[in-house]
């Protein structure tokens, strides 16, 4: 079930389902320790007699209000004549979850309208041993196990009580849950259980007749007692008001602070370009680490999850982030790998956030014969895309330190890891972590990251090490025109794999991935076997149905949804063949094929603009993780390159250099502030 709008920022992360019910929270690290785990927690509505949990039978809105990490979610019920306005954040700041609740009556006659709120944790992933405790000096309801503390609290009319509450056990000798208790519209007051446990709790609103109430709700997440009453008092103190309002406003002025010309872009690609910053960084966590997707419920196809840290798909979002012109995440990104590479040069499967190894099905032995299992492209990316962030930003201290154990370690193991008999990369596992073999992407993402390595050899002035590593670069080009292209096919394979008795064989699946030939510099994109390579996989990905897209290759089954296809669309794949088109395009006609790539992913991206990972081939309904930060980091860095070919392709009349790509200073500021830019103009011209 897709998380339509998740909220978070860095340390704590809430994601909802498409029943607007809590479904993962993470804290203290965004994809580590989730805390509520293979439960939900609900919301309901007591009124005149009746109880709802919120659900299947209300008509549900989940959207963000625009450009924010705030929520703007409306839930109507037309048996109980109401309409509730919800607005969900993290603090930007503060290790605290708020939602504002405004409910409309839709009757004539006054009412007493009762909310509850039921917290259900498994803290730490489990739910053996937790405590849910009633606090008399905060008035809220204390979950806490070792060190990880939630604190749920309320306030109606400025008074921060809750009306009622009850704790007890759950999932355990015949008991469903203390939830039930709430729908009565009483709850028993129960104070202390431990165990396997939840709580409710309660929010009364006398709302008048075709009238309006607010309430508000929160949650603190801290490591003691005294933390999360700390924080408690932080929501009291500033107000939830406030707080919710000082968030709306960072989050504005964070994604608004580049100047990208937006306004050459259909409207729907541009708010989803600004949706798509907005959701990486929802995914990055404060030590670094880029998570792939946190949707627990992809954890029922193998019993583990997307919410790891891949050194490619982390690559790849911190290069759309420098592109986008967010230089501090990418920074922190880079100095997570630093720390996390073997002393080999290579990088493992993947990583939890806090550094430490993550779960792992490359195995060490195959067929009785020892093997590294390892993804190859990971290492290459981290050096490529560290050195396209060096280009953009010229941030030699920064670079300095990761010189030595990141980028020379990387690329020694690169150019020692080769086929001995075709001197191309040796084999690994592929992208899509399915085979291992000599493979296309990998060759020319080695080939990036070693000529990336080459030019930072020469910027540090050890220019033999230059010569070796741009040597070792050549011989891997040669080769792949030698023995990746194959003019039986008429185009590039996807992968060489050798058998039993030493010979290579040829696998000619058609797999979008071989975009990396060009991608990452080993071919141009004009060069004619790309040229014959891109127009046959477009020819056998591309679906031929209502809804469209390119599917990974061909044959694909992972969450495959019907026959006839050769697998489901994919956002990445997709924009993979728009980037290919605006690197070919000559003029605004050309130009309009990658345009209409960007609207079919922004066509459909969910309503609150979060890409899943695929979509169904037929209904266009996401497949899969959602959200799929390598499908949003994809958009941001495509959306980019088409900016810029635009620019190219418009040079200005005056001086003949490329138009700019971004928004003169006075056309921003108007932007970002409205009504307020004269006044920011004044402060500039003083400054």
């Amino acid at each position: 079930m897709p998380r339509d709008i998740p909220v978070g920022n860095g340390r704590l992360l809430v994601c909802f389902d498409q029943e607007y019910r809590i479904r993962d929270l993470f804290f203290p690290h965004v994809g580590q320790e989730n805390h509520v785990s293979g439960d939900f927690c609900r919301f309901g509505v007591w009124v005149d007699g009746f109880f709802r949990w919120v659900g299947p039978e209300w008509r549900r809105d989940l959207l963000y209000a625009p450009d924010t990490m705030v929520t703007q979610v409306n839930l109507f019920h037309d048996e109980l004549g109401l309409l509730l306005t919800c607005r969900d954040a993290v603090d930007f700041h503060e290790n605290i979850y708020l939602r504002e609740v405004v409910v409309e009556n839709l009757r004539p006659a006054a009412r007493d309208i009762r909310l509850f709120f039921a917290q259900s944790f498994n803290i730490s992933g489990n739910r053996v041993g937790d405590t849910a405790a009633f606090d008399p000096e905060t008035g809220g309801i204390v979950h806490y196990k070792g060190s990880r503390y939630f604190l749920a609290g309320g306030s109606v009319n400025g008074d921060t009580a809750f009306a009622q509450f009850a704790v007890g056990q759950k999932k355990v000798n015949g008991k469903e849950g203390t939830f039930r208790d709430a729908e009565d519209g009483f709850l028993s007051g129960n104070t202390i259980a431990q165990g396997s446990v939840d709580s409710v709790a309660a929010l009364h609103l006398a709302v008048p007749g075709n009238g309006r109430a607010s309430a508000y709700y929160w949650l603190a997440a801290g490591e003691s007692w005294h933390e999360v009453r700390r924080l408690d008092g932080v929501v009291r103190g500033k107000t939830p008001q406030t707080l919710l309002q000082r968030t709306a406003d960072y989050w504005q002025l964070w994604v608004r602070k580049e100047m990208p010309r937006l306004d050459l872009l259909p409207a729907k690609v541009a708010d989803l370009y600004h949706r798509s910053l907005l959701v990486v960084q929802s995914q990055l966590d404060w030590q670094g680490g880029v998570l792939a997707g946190n949707d627990s419920d992809v954890i029922q196809f193998n019993r583990d999850t997307y919410s790891y840290v891949w050194p490619r798909d982390g690559a790849l979002a911190a290069n759309a982030l420098d592109m986008a012109g967010y230089p501090i995440p990418a920074q922190r990104f880079f100095e997570f790998c630093g720390a996390a590479i073997e002393r080999e040069g290579y990088f493992l499967h993947k990583y939890n956030p806090d550094g430490t190894l993550a779960s792992s099905w490359h195995p060490w032995l195959n067929n009785g014969q020892s093997q590294l299992p390892i993804q190859e492209d990971e290492t290459a990316l981290v050096v490529w895309a560290l050195w396209n962030h060096f280009v953009l930003y010229r941030d030699i201290e920064f670079i300095k330190p990761l010189y030595r154990p990141l980028i020379k370690n990387a690329a020694d193991f690169m150019c020692r890891y080769r086929d001995q008999e075709t001197g191309l990369p040796s084999p690994s596992y592929d992208l899509w972590e399915e085979r291992r073999g000599i493979l296309s992407f990998t060759t020319g993402a080695v080939f990036g990251g070693l000529t990336a390595a080459s030019l930072f050899c020469s910027v540090f002035g050890e220019e033999e090490k230059a010569g070796e590593y741009q040597k070792a670069a050549a011989e891997i080009r040669d080769a792949a025109s030698k023995h990746l292209w194959r003019e039986e096919l008429g185009r590039f394979c996807r992968m060489l794999s050798r058998e039993a008795d030493g010979e290579l064989r040829v696998d000619a699946v058609c797999d979008s991935s071989l975009w990396g030939l060009f991608a990452f510099g080993l071919y141009e994109p004009d060069d004619p076997r790309i040229e014959a390579t891109m127009a046959a996989l477009r020819q056998k990905l591309w679906l031929n149905t209502g809804v469209g897209g390119m599917a990974r290759y061909e044959g694909d089954g992972y969450h495959r949804a019907g026959s006839g296809y050769p697998g489901n669309p994919w956002f990445l794949c997709t924009l993979w063949l728009a980037d290919y088109l605006a690197c070919r395009a000559k003029n605004d006609e050309e130009m309009g094929e990658s345009l209409a790539l960007l609207e079919w992913v922004a066509n459909h991206a969910l309503p609150s603009g979060v890409l899943a990972e695929q979509v169904h081939p037929e209904t266009g309904e996401p497949l899969s993780v959602s959200p799929l930060t390598w499908s949003h980091a994809t958009f941001i860095a495509s959306t980019q390159r088409i900016l810029r070919r635009l620019a190219a392709m418009h040079p200005c009349p005056t001086c003949g250099h490329a138009s700019s790509v971004r928004m003169h200073e006075e056309d921003w500021l108007s932007s970002l502030y409205g009504k307020a830019c004269d006044t920011i103009r004044g402060i500039c011209r003083v400054r």
